[in-house]
């Protein structure tokens, strides 16, 4: 079996080149989210955040409970939102963008066409194959996700969306799929949020982390083996200073 066909490996080794990348792309454009931040007069980093949420769906309770999991966010944070004009509360509970964070956000969607057009230029024949193969598990994990990824796939897509932003939000959604499955892991294991950021290294540990990569791996299974390749070597590539 190649590295390619073990797919709870591959599910492993993948993860980290997902995280890398998204977070490239965020460290590159903060001179431009920077500048945006300070024409809007927002506190907008649940706006960057959830820039590819925001304007395809409403913010449930449980699913801004379930993306923030690890890092609470408390009704002092809401209040803030509603105060500042970007989120507004609808009588069923539901948070919803106003027109002004949605302008926000077509705005940082356009940065980020910037960046990744400048910080991808040399690879640019190997986005749009990548952004299709993102979008594909983005599809076949919707029957295995939990409630963050629920609430994150799909993204927004605005006609137009170049590859590389394509890309980097399908990512985006995509780490929500493997943080659910890290969730049910660890509570089929009998832990807690606060019990599982504070396990060390150990049996339960090794278990936790298994039984993670063996449900994260279920949407690969609808790419080849070429396919899975393409996959990681690409992300290996743009992964590359």
């Amino acid at each position: 079996m190649s590295r390619f066909d073990d797919l709870p490996g591959y599910a492993a080794s993948i993860a980290p080149l997902i995280d890398a990348v998204h977070l490239g792309v965020h460290v590159a454009s903060r001179p431009l989210s920077r500048e945006l931040v300070e024409r809007s007069g927002f506190h907008a980093d649940l706006l960057i955040d959830l820039r590819y949420v925001l304007p395809a769906r409403p913010l449930t309770p449980e699913g801004l409970a379930a993306l923030y999991r690890y890092n609470p966010f408390d009704d002092d944070e809401v209040g803030v939102q509603l105060a500042q004009g970007a989120l507004l509360l609808g009588e069923d509970g539901l948070l919803r963008a106003t027109d002004r964070a949605l302008a926000f956000i077509a705005d940082l969607y356009g940065a980020h066409a910037v960046m990744t057009g400048r910080m991808w230029a040399a690879h640019a024949d190997r986005l749009p194959e990548l952004a299709d193969l993102a979008g594909r598990l983005l599809r076949a994990a919707s029957g295995s996700g939990g409630t963050a990824f629920a609430q994150a796939a799909p993204p927004h897509e605005p006609a137009g969306t170049p590859a590389g932003v394509l890309l980097f939000n399908r990512l985006a959604a995509l780490r929500y799929h493997r943080a659910d499955a890290h969730a049910a892991a660890w509570r089929a294991a009998g832990l807690t949020a606060a019990q599982i950021v504070t396990l060390t290294s150990g049996p339960v540990r090794d278990r936790v982390e298994a039984d993670t990569d063996r449900r994260a791996a279920l949407p690969y299974e609808t790419l080849s083996t070429r396919e899975r390749q393409t996959l990681l070597v690409g992300l290996s590539v743009l992964d590359q200073p």
